[in-house]
């Protein structure tokens, strides 16, 4: 009995040996957990990242974005991205991120970089490239003066459609860890979504350009309006192949009177774009009739427009000058249109708020009152589009107010030099286009 209670039961025995296996196991479940979460994590990453790359419409944004969302995913301090010439054979630009100012100040008149010595090597090879030591490196030239000290880089091409566009560079890991092989997979990826957002980009810039050249080739020079001067600007919208529905037109009359018109067909496509042309030649036709106040005019053209096309609601301000005594009279009328601005000598520029009357195509019977105003020599009269003054985040009273600032701190520039300050400086936020037309009487 005795020596039978001294001994262990042979269950007993294996306790410990199934406890280490369950620890051990239980260490490498948590591992491949560990490492799941990681690889999660870097995945989201990387979707956060390409979803910010593609938001950009603006190729400098877009490759700006690429520097830094890589950064970012691999940790990296420096980030840079070589740009490619048509040769393929050196760098046309170079865009950097990460750098202090102390350090961008140390490397002021140098240029770019000649694509010797690392990053040469990608250009030549476009390999994804990662280095631990870069003055170790075989192909290292060693750095321009004031450059700030790096070891590390990851290097990864970037192609569109096929071709090498450009070279991603990454160096310093803020851990103080060489790149591994998941950074390495990561900026790969990276760089796949990244030349599919570049091309993206100059796709929508080819056609912003050729719907903005076919915008402009609607709108009209401008005639010789002498004894007037005149100057007329048009921008479009900032949203990429929008066509939109502003125009201005001026016609040069008899005795010394000038008409002039300023409009916004609305909707961004190629019907606003093909009614803003159809109103403005019908309207063209009946301006000759000088018989007729700018009332009438326009009530003529608006049942015109509505018996004879389907097109959409129009603001419109059309005005004749005509020589008055020592001066000059305005009559206008407008359609649903924001108010001309008025800048008198010596006077702070102030708006002719008057009667809007209806837009076009609303309702072709309505009244459309008549106004008249007059200039003395030297003033400046303003046509412009909403397109200058909308903003979500103001008030039109605020934007108004703010683009009559402006109009009296660049009055005395020469007309064409005052409205390109008013299009450069305008208070809206750029979604709409716009348009302006000015006009300036006469020296006394």
């Amino acid at each position: 009995m005795a020596g039978h209670g001294e001994g262990e039961h042979p269950g007993q025995q294996h306790l410990p040996d199934l406890h280490l296996r369950l620890r051990t196991e239980l260490a490498r479940i948590d591992e491949q957990l560990r490492s799941l979460l990681a690889a999660m994590d870097r995945l989201q990453g990387l979707l956060d990242a390409v979803v910010s790359i593609s938001r950009e419409v603006e190729l400098p944004d877009v490759l700006h974005r690429i520097v830094t969302t890589a950064m970012d995913l691999v940790g990296a301090r420096y980030g840079a991205l070589g740009v490619l010439s048509e040769s393929g054979e050196h760098l046309e630009q170079f865009i950097t991120a990460g750098l202090s100012e102390q350090e961008r100040a140390g490397l002021a008149g140098t240029g770019l970089p000649r694509g010797l010595g690392v990053l040469g090597h990608l250009i030549h090879h476009p390999e994804p490239l990662r280095v631990d030591s870069i003055p170790a490196h075989p192909s290292s030239a060693g750095f321009p003066s004031g450059h700030p000290r790096m070891d590390t880089l990851l290097g990864v091409a970037i192609s569109v459609r096929g071709e090498i566009y450009g070279d991603l560079y990454l160096s310093e890991r803020r851990d103080g860890l060489p790149f591994d092989v998941h950074d390495e997979n990561m900026v790969i990826a990276l760089a796949s979504a990244a030349g599919i957002a570049i091309e993206k980009v100059r796709l929508f810039e080819r056609v912003r350009l050729g719907a903005e050249q076919f915008q402009r080739l609607l709108l009209p020079t401008l005639p010789d309006l002498r004894p007037f001067t005149a100057a007329a600007i048009y921008r479009p919208a900032a949203e990429p192949s929008q066509l939109g529905g502003d125009w201005y037109d001026a016609i040069p009359l008899a005795d010394d009177t000038v008409a002039v018109v300023i409009g916004d067909v609305v909707g961004h496509d190629l019907k606003a774009a093909a009614s803003m042309a159809s109103t403005r030649n019908m309207l063209r036709a009946l301006l000759f009739d000088q018989g007729n106040p700018p009332s009438a005019v326009l009530a003529q053209l608006d049942r015109t427009l509505h018996a004879i096309t389907s097109n959409p609601v129009t603001t419109t301000t059309l005005a004749r000058i005509e020589p008055e005594g020592p001066g000059w009279r305005l009559h206008w009328s407008t359609a649903g249109h924001v108010p001309p601005l008025l800048i008198a000598p010596g006077r702070s520029a102030e708006y002719l708020f008057a009667e809007p009357g209806v837009p076009l195509g609303v309702d072709p019977e309505q009244p459309r009152p008549d106004h008249a105003r007059f200039l003395p020599p030297d003033s400046t009269v303003v046509f412009f589009t909403d397109g200058l003054v909308e903003h979500p985040e103001h008030s039109i009273d605020v934007s108004l107010g703010r683009l009559a600032d402006l109009a009296t701190v660049y009055a005395a520039l020469p007309l064409q030099e005052f409205v390109q300050a008013l299009a450069d400086h305008h208070p809206s936020d750029g979604h709409d286009d716009l348009a302006i037309l000015a006009l300036r009487t006469p020296h006394p």
